[in-house]
């Protein structure tokens, strides 16, 4: 699956949960690539990256703000 399906199903299903919510990668994994969804994780936070420097979503930890250059643990996803 390439990049911008996972693209458009970070934007979809974020959109969905609305701005004042968030999702998490996993929601993501599991949507697309169950039932193997774990080995595409990565994959999920690097498109969720890239589409924070596009400025369409914000990644967050403890629902602050995260610097993506930094990231240790869980994120989430919100929409702008």
């Amino acid at each position: 699956m390439d990049k911008s399906t996972i693209a458009q199903s970070i934007i979809s299903m974020a959109t969905e949960r609305g701005a004042d919510k968030s999702i998490c990668p996993s929601d993501v994994a599991r949507h697309l690539f169950a039932p193997n969804w774990r080995k595409y994780m990565d994959d999920v936070r690097a498109v969720a990256i890239d589409l924070q420097q596009q400025g369409k979503v914000v990644i967050t930890q403890k629902n602050q703000p995260v610097d993506i250059n930094h990231i240790k643990g869980p994120i989430r996803i919100k929409i702008i």
